[in-house]
């Protein structure tokens, strides 16, 4: 059974205030599509109201404009949706981990390892590896040599961390993660292409999660940094010597090649494909899917995009993109010999 807490007692943990019945218990978060009694769910928009109606939650979480949105409990609070994620952590905390080191793990000698942290089954830690306090490594994860991973720090299963790199306090990397694995650099002799060693580290700051999948390269000479508070989603790929500024966040299958310099408290959709060697300034939105081929120097939102199309019909507007230049200056020509007709 899940633990059940009361709404006044949430308010009292989490902030807020409590209109209507205070004693009403709460175990579980829910959609308002969803909802049971027991259940809990926020609305950070008006616009849900018909949902809520006939939402059969026992209480809801609402700013102070929409508290007269229904008669039923709720919690009043600034921002809804923020609020929801503190609830939902509070009512799933992480599950509980063995401490101590699984018989199956390969850790060396040289290796630091505090009792407070877990080291799941199959893990291989290698030479001079750092532990800070209560870390957890899932099964299956491997630490290369020389790593350091700061205290409250989480590796799901399978996550590498290839040698040297630097994880800060409080990250979370998810399965199949790759931090430090080379760069793609390559230098071309003689029609043959030469491997360029990638000697630099990835650092990674405080407060950062890495999702699924995810690939960050090391640095061919500097490093490649990743500042606090950052979250990557699934299936992005940071090319070497990136710097990603502290609390950006960069949703899935998205690309920045090397050298790419991203500003703080960004905001990249998914899919979205960043060019080497550009700066993003700070605050810059980019929307999903778009390809960014020259810094940007000013935060706004920028998009790169056509709308989709039947394939015909695309190959018709293709056509015609061909021909844009031809066209300016056919229009270039018709607008001078307007202006000879007016003068006369």
């Amino acid at each position: 059974m899940s633990k059940q807490y009361s709404l006044s007692a949430i308010a009292q943990t989490l902030g807020g205030y409590v209109l209507g019945d205070e004693t009403v218990s709460i175990s579980r978060v829910a959609s308002l599509a969803n909802a049971k009694s027991g259940d809990i769910c926020f609305i950070n928009d008006a616009k849900y109201q018909k949902a809520l109606v006939s939402c059969e939650a026992s209480a809801f979480v609402l700013k102070e404009r929409d508290a007269d949105l229904t008669t039923l409990p709720r919690i009043i609070v600034d921002n809804p949706y923020a609020y929801f994620a503190k609830l939902s952590a509070f009512l799933n905390p992480p599950a509980t981990v063995k401490l101590g080191i699984a018989l199956s793990a390969v850790v060396d000698a040289t290796a630091t390892i505090p009792a407070s942290c877990s080291v799941g089954p199959m893990v291989v830690i290698g030479e001079n590896v750092v532990l800070g306090e209560h870390v957890v490594i899932g099964a299956g994860c491997v630490i290369e040599n020389n790593v350091t991973i700061a205290d409250n720090a989480r590796l799901e299963p399978h996550v590498v961390i290839k040698h040297d790199c630097v994880i800060g306090p409080h990250c979370h990397l998810f399965s199949g993660a790759v931090i430090g694995s080379d760069g793609f650099g390559y230098a071309k002799e003689s029609g043959v292409w030469l491997k360029i060693p990638q000697v630099g580290r990835v650092v990674i700051h405080a407060n950062v999660d890495v999702g699924a999948n995810t690939t960050i390269d090391r640095g061919a000479l500097d490093d490649t940094i990743i500042e606090e508070g950052v979250k990557l989603d699934n299936l992005i790929q940071i090319g070497h010597n990136c710097i990603i500024g502290a609390n950006t966040v960069i949703a899935g299958a998205t690309g920045i090649a090397g050298s790419a310099k991203i500003g703080r408290h960004c905001k990249i959709g998914g899919a979205a494909m960043i060019l080497g060697h550009l700066t993003i300034a700070d605050h810059v939105t980019i929307s999903p899917g778009s390809m960014i081929t020259r810094s940007l120097a000013k935060a706004d939102t920028y998009t790169a995009l056509m709308p989709f199309q039947t394939h015909k019909a695309w190959l018709n507007t293709a056509a015609k993109i061909r021909h844009l230049d031809s066209l300016s200056a056919q229009i270039k020509n018709l607008e001078k010999e307007l202006a000879l007709l007016k003068s006369i």
